[in-house]
């Protein structure tokens, strides 16, 4: 196993990579949001992370984005309903989300 993803709730999300530039782990804040319905978080998480690093993105900017993605989904009920659109996690994640960005590649366990 060379990468590993650990999903920590509203905590974020722990990554490692023995091929990457994490090999002693990074951790991922999570966004804080009020949840209304967590039913889809984890699917979303995981087809969010899975798509942006079939796109080419760092495991570390893929599980930024996937975690925007879940913070979104819980935020509304139901489960194929509450899973949001990449156009809505780009303009989450442009609000004042930025700082929490550069932040995260500072952060090493």
């Amino acid at each position: 196993m060379q990468e590993v993803v650990i999903t920590m709730g509203k905590l974020g999300a722990y990554i490692s990579s023995a091929r990457r530039e994490y090999p002693q782990g990074l951790l991922i804040p999570g966004f804080p949001v009020k949840a209304v319905d967590a039913t889809a978080a984890g699917d979303t998480f995981n087809g969010t992370l899975v798509a942006s690093l079939a796109t080419g993105a760092s495991l570390a900017d893929a599980a930024f984005f996937a975690n925007a993605s879940a913070a979104l989904s819980v935020m509304r009920s139901g489960s194929q309903s509450s899973i949001p659109y990449q156009f809505e996690v780009e303009t989450f994640l442009q609000s004042d989300h930025e700082i929490q960005k550069a932040a995260l590649h500072d952060q090493k366990l």
